[in-house]
Parts: structure tokens; sequence; C-alpha cells
């Protein structure tokens, strides 16, 4: 079994499908709460862990926008990115697709270019120690609407140098697609890749 279980961890694979905000860990979400005194309903670990406890989309999106208020700065994106690149390295990950929600930080003031700055200075250091590979996918959230959307993919477009699609996430139920699909022409125009989240809560 062990032999097998090596076997497995060692394979090379890919991450096609995972939200850097996601990834944000108990421990790593505490210290940068601290970092940057911002205030959090969560007094320790065990509460970190309990909060995730939900029981469909929405109640686990209540709790990931809580989290991601802890990521202000170049600096935390990087911490971010780099301890999920490095953690998932040791399970045989070898490229990673990395889809994040800049409407998520620039809405809390935090500067999309620091947002994307950092991310990619996690996905270098990954590339110079761990010889992996990856890709950024910025994702439009659902609840903000269309006209959200366009502006995003204005300063998208700006760095389609370190982007290389756009996606569609957040709350579907009220939220269907068809109000973005300019946004999704427009980028694909562009020669951005297209992606979008669909069939969790709303009709696929």
């Amino acid at each position: 079994m062990n032999r097998i279980r090596g076997l497995i961890i060692d394979a090379p694979k890919v991450e096609l499908h995972v939200h850097l905000e996601g990834t944000l860990e108990a421990e790593l979400l505490l210290s940068l709460a601290k970092r940057n005194g911002v205030m959090i309903p969560y007094a320790d670990l065990d509460e970190v862990h309990a909060a995730y406890d939900f029981t469909d989309l929405q109640s686990f999106l209540d709790v990931y926008y809580k989290a991601v208020s802890v990521l202000k700065t170049r600096e935390d994106f990087a911490e971010l990115t780099w301890a999920y690149m490095s953690r998932v390295s040791g399970e045989g990950v070898r490229h990673v697709e990395l889809f994040f929600d800049p409407q998520a930080h620039t809405a809390r003031e935090v500067a999309f270019d620091d947002v994307v700055d950092g991310i990619s200075d996690g996905l270098k250091r990954a590339r110079v120690e761990l010889g992996m590979t990856a890709g950024m996918i910025a994702c439009f959230l659902r609840h903000l609407g269309p006209g959200e959307a366009e502006a995003t993919l204005d300063q998208v477009l700006l760095r389609s140098e370190s982007i290389m699609g756009v996606g569609l996430d957040s709350s579907e139920v009220g939220f269907p697609f068809a109000p973005f699909a300019n946004v999704f022409r427009r980028a694909g125009n562009a020669g951005l890749r297209l992606v979008a989240h669909a069939g969790e809560e709303g009709p696929a």
C-alpha cells in the first residue's frame, strides 16, 4: 500500500481548477490578519476550521470573503501563492492554472497590480525553486454584474502578459451568465482563454 501511495504522490500532475484565495489555510489566515491589523471573527485555529463546515455554495462564499479580507499587499499575495505552490509540489503537481478574484480585492482598495504582481512573484519563485509552471485566470464575480466585469477586463487587458484567461465565479442563484456575454466576447477577441463556473447552484 505504501508503495502504491508513493507512486500516486510522485506521479506528475496538473491542477486545472484551483482558486488561489480558497487555498488560504488557517495558520496563514491568522498570521496575515495579525500582520495587517484586520479584525476577523475567529480567535484561533479551531474556530477557523469550524467556520468551514459550510452547507452550500453561498455559505462557503460567506466564509471565503471574510478570509480574503486579510490579503492587503503584494507580499501577502506572493506568500499565499508560494504556500500553495510549495505544498502541491510535494504531491507531484508540476503545472497549475490558477483562478483568482481581482474584484474581491480591488473592492477593498487593494491595487489590481499588487494582486497580479504578488501572485506573479509567488509563481516565479515556484518556477525557479521547484521547476513548476503556471498560468493565471482572472475571474469576474457574478454578483457584481457585467458592468464591474467590463471594468475589470480593462485592467486585465493591460496585464495580458501575466494573465492567460478570464473566468466567472461566485454566487450563481439570481446571476445568470447571459448578461456577461459581451465581456466574454471582448476577452476572446483579445486572445484570452475563456472559462466559466456553472452548475453548482444555478443551471449549467
